[in-house]
């Protein structure tokens, strides 16, 4: 019991039944969350994601998005890596007293609802007073049966979901937000070098972020020998760019290992229970030493770091074969092992410097551009088969390789 009989947000977490969920449910006229495993499996056995809801861009064109300070909210969930990357991004571009954010929680005992606020006060959100996040999705579209999704950036004026491209939402965040951020804010998304960035992250996003969920939620054993291959494979070319690369693309941190690190810091102390024996990713000299370098950063570190997930929605399982991250994580010294020893530095021609700057006199206008589009979201089952997630130069080279 909290101070002056105030319940801790653990204690309204275990007080939120399925009874009033449904209830809850009921008057707001929301559907059970549809389960991945049932609605986006191919004939094959195969995980396809499905496509973001909500893609209408943030830009200067009649009918986009426009951005706006203290409009929007990101809601997001601890344990979704897709959902850190614009906590992150505003982190570092310096937009917290533009953008707010809102954590998610499970609805109810079982989840039946999928994303809501169970760990707040009478189990609303705080900013708009909703008991659950697909309740913005049906405010912005009457008609919408998938799965509602973290990240989701919501019009809190409006009360509705107006964005949820974690494609590309970052994107939106660093280059029509650019006149919120402070002068010095860094530049993670170089207008030069958009296009190599954008063919980047379009093959991460198969090979790597959606890999894990690819083997956890695949139906058939070719389903699974394809994705871990992929994975695997990925991970060696990864592995090999960074041995003369500090980051993705050379000196300094961009967009791209955002969605990297996303991923790499939940592989050993998450992922990995669900996906079977793969090598853990401290075997990987180079990634190892590069999110651990990216973790000593307080934006990284804030969302994402390795001791918050391994803690992260633990049920106990009794005290016959327990499992390792109820044996072993809680007493590993995170500290310890996350600690980074700065010989990352040397492969760069500015050590202690790393992000790039805008430069002295750039305008709004010369930073803009219109944000490209992604194949990941096409209504088509057969344009996200993730075989469509290819690169123009192999992922163990940096195309950008003293350019940036």
């Amino acid at each position: 019991m909290g101070c002056c009989g105030a319940l801790s947000a653990e204690e309204l977490l275990n007080s939120y039944t399925d009874e009033e969920a449904e209830r809850y449910a009921k008057e707001a006229g929301v559907d059970p969350r549809p389960n991945e495993t049932i609605n986006e499996i191919d004939e094959r056995g195969a995980f396809i994601r499905q496509p973001n809801a909500f893609i209408q861009p943030f830009g200067d064109k009649e009918g986009d998005l426009k951005a706006e300070a203290n409009r929007y909210a990101i809601y997001w969930a601890t344990g979704c890596n897709w959902s850190n990357r614009p906590v992150i991004v505003r982190d570092l571009l310096g937009l917290q007293d533009v953008i707010k954010d809102q954590k998610t929680s499970h609805s109810g005992q079982s989840n039946i609802y999928g994303h809501g606020f169970g760990d707040q006060p009478e189990h609303r959100d705080p900013l708009t007073g909703v008991h659950f996040l697909s309740e913005f999705y049906k405010r912005a579209n009457p008609d919408f049966k998938g799965r509602a999704t973290t990240p989701t950036l919501v019009d809190i004026v409006e009360k509705k979901a107006v964005n949820n491209d974690y494609h590309r939402l970052t994107n939106y965040l660093e280059v029509q937000f650019r006149p919120f951020q402070p002068k010095d804010a860094p530049d993670l998304y170089p207008k030069k070098f958009r296009k190599e960035i954008d063919e980047f992250n379009d093959w991460l996003f198969p090979h790597i972020n959606n890999a894990h969920y690819r083997m956890a939620f695949c139906q058939s054993p070719e389903a699974y020998d394809e994705a871990y291959e992929d994975f695997k494979e990925s991970l060696e070319k990864l592995d090999q760019r960074l041995a003369t690369n500090r980051f993705l693309f050379g000196d300094y941190i961009t967009d791209s290992d955002v969605r990297a690190y996303v991923t790499f810091v939940r592989w050993d102390v998450g992922y990995y229970r669900n996906v079977g024996p793969i090598r853990p990713l401290r075997e990987y000299e180079n990634i190892w030493g590069y999110i651990r370098e990216l973790n000593t950063i307080p934006a990284f570190h804030n969302s994402s770091n390795a001791r918050t997930l391994a803690n992260a929605d633990r049920e106990p399982n009794g005290d016959f074969f327990r499992p390792y991250y109820e044996r072993i994580l809680p007493k590993v010294d995170f500290e310890k092992l996350w600690a980074y020893d700065g010989s990352r530095a040397k492969l760069s021609k500015t050590p202690d410097e790393l992000f790039l700057r805008h430069p002295e006199g750039e305008t709004y206008e010369d930073y803009a551009g219109e944000i490209s589009k992604t194949i990941w979201n096409s209504p088509d089952w057969a344009d996200r088969n993730p075989k469509n997630g290819t690169l123009s130069v192999d992922a163990s080279i940096n195309p950008l390789k003293d350019l940036l």
